[in-house]
Order: C-alpha cells, then sequence, then structure tokens
C-alpha cells in the first residue's frame, strides 16, 4: 500500500520548483548488504564516495536528503549489470525497485534495467515492468555486456520499448574500473546511437553520463536525430565542460536532462553546483524538470 508521508515541499528548493533527477541507484543497507552494488572500495574511492554511505541509504533517508536537494521525483534504476552467469555481475530486482515506488509514489519512478542475454524471457520480464509495474522506461550498461550500443543483441529491446512507447536510457562514452579482477570495454561512443536512432525513429533514447571524454560526439548526435537525447549524470555539474554546459543552455535546452547516478553524485552536491552555473530561467526549468516529465510522459 502506498504511504502518503514524505511530501515534497516546494519551499525548499533553490529553484522555486521541484527538479526530477533521472539516474539514481537504490543502494538500501538491505541491498549492499545482499552484495548488489556492482563497485568494489578502489571505486568508492576513486569517486570518493562518502564512507557514511556505503553502507547505503533507507528510502526515507534519501528522500530527506532530496528534499534538502529540491528534488522533487527520482527515478530508481531496477540495474542489471552483467550476465548473471558470470562471476561479478548483479542485479537490482525490478520487484524491489517497483515495492519502493508504492511506498512513496509521488517521489520514485522506476526504470527497467537491460539484460540482453535473457532473451525472450526478459523481453517478458520488461513487459511485466511497464504494464504491471508502471516503470516509466528502460536502462542499459552496454559495457557490462562487452557491446557497443549499436549491436544486434539489444535490437529486440530496443524494438520492444518502441511498441511500449518508453524511452531507454544508456551509460555513453568511457567506463571506469568497477572492479579490480574484472576489467569491462569501454564500448559506448555516442556515434553508436547513430544507427539505431536511425533503425527505430520511433525510439527515444537517452545517452546518460554525457558521453564523456566524447562530449560533443554525444551532443552532434542529438543534433542530428530529433528522438536522442542526454543526461549530466555520473559527473559533478562543476565539471560538466563548456560544451556541456552551452549546449544545455542554449541550442540544446530541450535536449538535456539532469541526473545524478547516486551514489556517484551526492544530489545536494550536484543541485548547489547547477545553481552555480548561471542557467537562464528558461533554459534552467527544462533541464532540471520539464524535459524529464515530457520525455518520461509524466504529470507536472
Amino acid at each position: 500500500m502506498a504511504t502518503t508521508a514524505y511530501p515534497f515541499n516546494p519551499a525548499g528548493s533553490k529553484f522555486g520548483f521541484g527538479a526530477v533527477d533521472i539516474v539514481v541507484n537504490m543502494y538500501t543497507p538491505e541491498m549492499i548488504a545482499e552484495g548488489r552494488a556492482p563497485t568494489d572500495e578502489k571505486f568508492r574511492d576513486k569517486v570518493r564516495v562518502e564512507q557514511s554511505h556505503r553502507r547505503g541509504l533507507t528510502l526515507e533517508q534519501y528522500i530527506e536528503k532530496m528534499d534538502r536537494a529540491g528534488i522533487e521525483r527520482s527515478f530508481l534504476v531496477a540495474v542489471r549489470c552483467g550476465d548473471l552467469r558470470v562471476r561479478g555481475s548483479t542485479e537490482i530486482p525490478y520487484e524491489k525497485v517497483h515495492e519502493a515506488v508504492q511506498r512513496y509514489p509521488h517521489r520514485f519512478s522506476g526504470l527497467a534495467g537491460i539484460d540482453p542475454t535473457r532473451g525472450i524471457a526478459g523481453l517478458k520480464e520488461l513487459d511485466r515492468a511497464v504494464k504491471e509495474y508502471g516503470f516509466v522506461g528502460a536502462h542499459l550498461y552496454p559495457h557490462w555486456f562487452g557491446k557497443a550500443p549499436d549491436a544486434a543483441i539489444y535490437y529486440p529491446y530496443y524494438a520492444r520499448c518502441a511498441e511500449l512507447g518508453i524511452p531507454i536510457m544508456m551509460q555513453i562514452g568511457h567506463c571506469l574500473v568497477y572492479q579490480t579482477d574484472r576489467r569491462l570495454p569501454s564500448v559506448g561512443r555516442p556515434i553508436t546511437l547513430d544507427q539505431v536512432a536511425i533503425d527505430f525513429p520511433e525510439l527515444t533514447l537517452i545517452g546518460i553520463h554525457l558521453g564523456y571524454p566524447w562530449t560533443e560526439e554525444m551532443i552532434s548526435v542529438c543534433t542530428k536525430h530529433p528522438n536522442v537525447y542526454m543526461a549530466g549524470d555520473a559527473y559533478a555539474p562543476k565539471h560538466w565542460g563548456p560544451a556541456a554546459v552551452h549546449y544545455a543552455n542554449t541550442f540544446g535546452q530541450d535536449k538535456f536532462m539532469f541526473g545524478t547516478d547516486w551514489w556517484v553524485i551526492d544530489p545536494e552536491r550536484a543541485v548547489t553546483e547547477v545553481a552555480e552555473l548561471n542557467f537562464r530561467e528558461a533554459s534552467l526549468r527544462k533541464i532540471m524538470r520539464d524535459n524529464a516529465l515530457r520525455v518520461f510522459n509524466l504529470k507536472s
């Protein structure tokens, strides 16, 4: 049963409206205790995850953090990191994210992680996530499967997302070393979305993680294709770079969205740094809220 606790108060927002964070990992104490985080301590040291966060935050603790940041809604990823038959792979089950969304439907929405190695079974799970659980989009980590976004193995999932009318986001750019004893290839050059966008004009594609270090390439693909977007998650806004900031503030203001990839970036830090970038008022509202609501078909 849904709870009505923790309503959002826009008075606490730096911007006068509630922001939307489109990429959040559900790292609760339960998920951490079950070993569902795909990173090791060396990675957490590298991205400077606070020690107090490494054992996870409860949903309620995270909502309190959202409130301090002025974030009204976060998209929780039911992440799928690799083929579960391979050591080091892990996932957060769809059911766990569904339970969180049911408890706090006004604060969370669900994203269905994609594991293309599951074939037809995975497609059926995606159907259930959208039709029964109300998930608003899909999420893919290509590097965990060692194949670029334009590989044939993903195409059935792209087709199903298009049929379901949901966007799919995926990490574009390079990847770090998440586990010392398992190094993944950086397969996500932004230009690989070019062919996918051509083959699936009805499908909304979102390149998350800025496409770094190929950010300008990511911008070029967004500019070419009306169905391709990008997001500034996983990098602190002060490190987004001049090209991304200019794009989000000007000719790309309708194609750029805000995210954190928590726990990589703390939402309180992220919102503070966005405020310091001095975006135009209209651009700021689009990238922090309105674009996400439109792209994911949510009510304002």
